[in-house]
């Protein structure tokens, strides 16, 4: 993300799965996206269809999080200087621990709107729970 001003004019992601509070789960990095579009008072809007939507799940820290393998934090593989063979190479410190979660939570606080097939709606228990009596 550009830091000029005026650059971005708002954000759009998409979603995996949204709590019924309007907590998102979404890829790696999501998150951090959301933080950035806050600090620099950026529209942060989240476009996902209603199955998306997990009204079962009450908030975030409900949503299963998938655990990826260590091996893709503590290996790179790509050719050497000396040849156009790929090689699989260590990055990190003999006996490190990794975590490598597939996804991130991003609080509904940070979520300007969530873009709907009916509509574009304010995250909230509120709003989510009508999208759903209107079905």
């Amino acid at each position: 993300m550009s830091q000029k001003p005026g650059k971005v004019d708002l954000m759009i992601v998409g979603a995996d799965r949204i709590a019924a509070n309007g907590d998102v789960a979404n890829k790696i990095g999501t998150l951090e996206k959301a933080i950035c579009a806050k600090y620099y008072k950026i529209p942060f809007y989240v476009a996902a269809p209603l199955s998306t939507f997990d009204l079962d799940c009450t908030d975030g820290t409900e949503i299963p999080i998938e655990e990826r393998s260590p091996k893709e934090v503590f290996y790179q593989t790509g050719p050497t200087d000396d040849d156009d063979e790929k090689h699989t190479i260590r990055v990190a410190s003999p006996g490190s621990n990794a975590a490598n979660p597939a996804f991130d939570v991003t609080p509904a606080a940070l979520v300007t709107g969530i873009i709907t097939p009916k509509g574009i709606i304010t995250p909230s228990v509120e709003n989510i729970q009508k999208l759903f009596k209107e079905s």
